[in-house]
């Protein structure tokens, strides 16, 4: 997919320059244009048939051997002449269209050419799932599949019913909620479709293929206590993050209202963030109905709320508040959790793969093969991870300003930087703990996450009271939880499995190269941020006093992506 990208982009280049140059310096006009694109088509012929002459694969093109295979041609006819028949349907559709459009006059015709260019891209969009589900349902079919080519049908049918409720959600005047539901309810589409066809499918199928073999299957109850007994640990342990998460969530919040409440000193850690003047006239009004030399505590504070007159109503408006902030800063944590989220959603493809390949490796008592695949598994995620735990915490600040500018980047981007070391952690665990299921330990990774789960709820209810740690200290759980994890999965992989690689290997490079490049990334923003606010542009500038005060989104953004542009750069060289 890479070279028929670049390829297409020289060919519009010297499409778009041709044009100029037939149009303006020619003055060819229209016979110009046409004499470029058809220059900018041949191109892209030309560098499409000499990579493929060049190619060191399967599908390298021999020109020696460019002859009519008649089965093959058939096959192709058989496929194609489905396909061709119906694009024909839709361009005599559109040339009917067409020709009504053109009795309209000069104006109405340039409008609906405009409006066709336009379409184009929507159409472009479109075929990008009409492309997926053809080339990887291909490759599934012809792999021997059929499983992966269903998922596949399943996920192009969610993404295509959802992105088109959601956008007609949208259209039609919809909040955010109701585009979600919308896209929810796609995948709900698709999955039910699926479903459907699976049925059919068994319906039409189930007698045509006789027994292959004499082997007898274990009866329905000891078929379904075997895989309980490995569906269970394995889904625990892939929901095991969820879980404690949910658990965190209210810990923390929690947490953060009997700091405020019980250390004011807390509240220096946020000013400039949140206003406090609310809370201090609501703690004053409920301290005026307390009896003289009470303790002000979370647990009087209930104690309050569960009585009544003016003592309970002013606990009532005090518990309120404190709600309320302790929403706001969650909601900043939130906001870099969801980010910090997308690499471990990354990994799924790594970890489902795992699985399968490792125990159909031990099946065949290959154990160099699963040897092989685990250490496979183990680079690629520490390939894949060690950028991605640099680059957030080198940008995330940046990053937060850029994706969330509704939150407060002062708060949620040292969050996010903190929060990027654990992405590491958590991936390698995630990989870690498929290898050993795999390798028939599946009850050890829920154990082992089962002891992470408490470090992280323990270390998160006593740091977050902490008066100089506060929200900043929620992801220090998350680094010790899945740390102690990875460390642990790495020892039990060392002593049960045997060959397995070299950590120094796994992880010396990967980590060398992501370093020099999170200092590249860090000098480039830094750099790029400096020079636009000193010449002024794609800032943002205070109305009252007319001065600049940072970076404006786009500027940000930019900075941003030539920062990324280049760490990619880095590392790939590396």
């Amino acid at each position: 997919t890479l070279y028929p990208l670049i390829f297409m982009i020289v060919s519009g280049a010297m499409n778009v320059g041709l044009n100029l140059l037939f149009v303006i310096v020619f003055h060819l006009g229209v016979a110009g244009v046409a004499i470029a694109t058809s220059v900018s088509q041949l191109l892209s012929a030309v560098l499409v048939i000499i990579r493929l002459c060049t190619i060191n694969s399967i599908c390298r093109l021999d020109l020696r051997k460019i002859r009519l295979y008649p089965d093959k041609a058939a096959l192709m006819l058989k496929i194609g002449l489905s396909a061709g028949i119906q694009g024909i349907i839709f361009s005599i559709a559109n040339v009917m269209i067409q020709s009504a459009v053109n009795s309209f006059g000069s104006a109405v015709i340039a409008g609906n050419s405009a409006a066709s260019g336009l379409e184009n891209f929507i159409h472009t969009a479109q075929n990008t799932f009409y492309q997926a589900t053809i080339t990887f349902t291909s490759q599934s079919l012809g792999a021997k599949r059929p499983r992966q080519a269903l998922q596949v049908f399943w996920i192009c049918m969610g993404l295509t019913v959802g992105l088109g409720l959601a956008y007609w959600l949208v259209k039609h005047g919809a909040d955010a909620r109701h585009a979600a539901a919308g896209a929810i309810t796609g995948v709900t589409v698709g999955t039910i479709v699926a479903l459907a066809y699976m049925l059919m499918n068994f319906l039409i199928t189930r007698g045509r293929e006789g027994n292959l073999s004499d082997d007898q299957p274990d009866d329905a109850p000891a078929i379904l206590k075997n895989l309980l007994m490995i569906a269970v640990p394995i889904t625990i342990s892939s929901s095991m993050v969820g879980i404690v998460t949910v658990i965190d969530s209210s810990l923390v919040q929690g947490q953060l209202q009997r700091a405020l409440l019980e250390n004011p000193d807390t509240w220096a850690l946020y000013q400039g963030i949140v206003d406090f003047t609310d809370l201090e006239q609501a703690l004053k009004a409920w301290k005026a109905a307390l009896p003289q030399g009470g303790e002000v505590t979370m647990a009087l504070l209930e104690q309050s709320m569960a009585g009544q007159g003016g003592q309970a109503e002013a606990a009532l408006a005090l518990h309120t508040t404190l709600e309320g902030i302790s929403r706001t800063l969650y909601g900043n944590y939130n906001g870099a959790l969801n980010i910090y989220n997308l690499p471990t959603s990354l990994m799924a493809a790594v970890t489902a793969a795992v699985i399968p390949a490792v125990s159909g490796a031990l099946a065949r008592r290959d154990r160099r093969g699963a040897a092989r695949i685990t250490g496979s598994a183990l680079r690629i995620t520490a390939l894949v991870a060690c950028p991605m735990a640099v680059g957030l915490y080198v940008l995330g600040k940046p990053i937060m300003a850029l994706i969330f500018p509704s939150l407060n980047a002062d708060l949620a981007g040292p969050l996010l930087s903190t929060l990027g070391l654990a992405t590491l952690f958590v991936c390698m665990m995630l990989v870690c703990n498929s290898i050993l299921q795999a390798h028939g330990f599946v009850n050890l990774p829920v154990a082992i996450m089962l002891m992470g789960g408490v470090v992280k709820i323990f270390t998160n209810y006593h740091v977050v009271v902490v008066p100089s740690m506060g929200i900043y200290g929620a992801p220090m759980g998350n680094i010790l939880c899945f740390a102690l994890c990875m460390v642990l999965d790495l020892v039990v992989i060392a002593r049960v499995i045997p060959r397995r690689p070299s950590y120094f290997q796994v992880f010396a490079k990967p980590a060398a190269a992501s370093a020099l490049m999170g200092l590249g990334a860090w000098a480039v923003y830094g750099l790029m941020a400096k020079g636009l606010i000193a010449v002024g542009k794609l800032c943002e500038v205070d109305r009252a006093t007319q001065e600049i005060v940072g970076l404006s989104r786009t500027g940000n953004g930019l900075a941003v992506i030539c920062a990324i542009l280049v760490a990619v750069a880095v590392y790939g060289i590396l």
